[in-house]
């Protein structure tokens, strides 16, 4: 029997609808490109998308819940993948000396080496399939927007702490 005190959904009005199925369609198919694009580098955008943050971060090290909340992958996510880039020597973990159950993710020699020859690659790809089909007005907004629900994404991942 249906619970009486349960709201209804908030179906999404045609509007609404037309603007998700582009992002979903699109988003996808872009990841999809982006992903083949990186194939001939052996490696995969979440591989590329963790390499870059490292490389930004001083000594190219960063700690592995911080690592997490930025790139938006769970702790259990972000380990999976630390050991599938550890075994290609992209990455190692070191013991966080101040906290005995903390631990850094370390981008290796390797690993700079695949993202240096990776980068320009993935930043013509992001370029042609992206960029180019945005003017400045737009890149402003849509930086706003996903900046906006990337925040709230984030909000999300600390509630579930």
């Amino acid at each position: 029997m249906p619970d009486e005190n349960a709201t209804a959904p908030r179906w999404l009005n045609p509007t609404e609808m037309k603007a998700w199925r582009s992002y979903i369609i699109a988003s996808r198919r872009m990841l999809e490109a982006l992903d083949t694009d990186l194939d001939g580098h052996d490696l995969s955008m979440a591989d590329y998308e963790i390499l870059a943050q490292l490389s930004d971060a001083p000594e190219r090290k960063m700690r592995m819940s911080e690592l997490a909340e930025t790139a938006l992958l769970s702790r259990s996510r972000l380990s999976h993948r630390m050991k599938v880039m550890e075994k290609a020597g992209w990455v190692k973990r070191e013991a966080c000396p101040s906290d005995k159950r903390g631990y850094f993710a370390v981008m290796t020699a390797k690993g700079w080496k695949a993202i240096v020859a990776a980068a320009p690659d993935h930043v013509e790809s992001v370029r042609t399939r992206f960029v180019d089909h945005l003017n400045k007005s737009d890149q402003e907004v849509l930086a706003q927007i996903f900046s906006r629900i990337a925040t709230s994404l984030r909000k999300e991942v600390l509630d579930e702490k």
